[in-house]
């Protein structure tokens, strides 16, 4: 579902990724770690079609973001990947129903067919009942769940999870964590975590080190 071949990133005489080679399977959830200023969130630019490799590909269910032109980009970006932060990135100003729906506003998904399919997914998340409640009277975990759902509702290809649970306590992380790959794995999609915790990249089928721009295994 998602593989680079030989992706390499400068930022002037600096190589940051080194010809990185990785493929990563439809139902697989990897996670990858490594020091500040490894070159982890230049990675999930790249994999996400933010940015742009100097050399290589990223290849997303069999075609090249590294090679498509901003539109295609973008429309790529909507339907095939779906993001969670450690921010949470939930609108203030939407109701959690609102801002699980968004996804599918973006791609015309018929206003019927979106609600059902964002309560089905609230109810799954344990958000049952919530779907009227505006962000500011949820919780940190209660609002990373609304982000796991709005990641998931439609139905992307490839999740891609950026220290998801850098806000939260603890046992907080531990429930959104189970959640997030228990989701990844049953609904197939390629999941790949970008995290500082060792305790959080154990939940991964794959652990991952970013050292000196080259992916090592661990």
């Amino acid at each position: 579902m998602l593989h680079l071949v030989g992706l390499t990133k400068r930022y002037r005489e600096r190589v940051v990724l080194d010809q990185l080679q990785l493929e990563v399977g439809s139902g697989e959830y990897i996670a990858i770690v490594g020091e500040s200023g490894s070159g982890k969130s230049t990675l999930l630019n790249l994999i996400a079609g933010l940015d742009r490799p100097d050399v290589g590909s990223v290849i997303i269910d069999g075609a090249d973001i590294a090679r498509m032109h901003d539109d295609a980009r973008t429309l790529t970006r909507r339907s095939k990947l779906g993001f969670v932060f450690q921010a949470f990135h939930v609108l203030p100003h939407l109701s959690v129903l609102q801002n699980v729906t968004l996804p599918l506003v973006l791609l015309g998904e018929l206003p019927e067919a979106r609600e059902q399919r964002a309560r089905e997914l609230l109810a799954e998340v344990g958000l049952a009942g919530r779907e009227d409640s505006m962000p500011r009277e949820l919780s940190g975990g209660e609002l990373q769940r609304v982000a796991v759902a709005r990641a998931l509702v439609h139905r992307p290809a490839l999740v891609l999870a950026d220290e998801p649970t850098g806000n939260l306590d603890p046992d907080t992380a531990a429930v959104v964590l189970d959640l997030l790959a228990r989701e990844i794995r049953s609904r197939r999609a390629a999941g790949v975590l970008v995290t500082h915790s060792e305790a959080a990249a154990a939940t991964a089928d794959r652990i991952l080190r970013l050292d000196h721009g080259k992916l090592v295994p661990l």
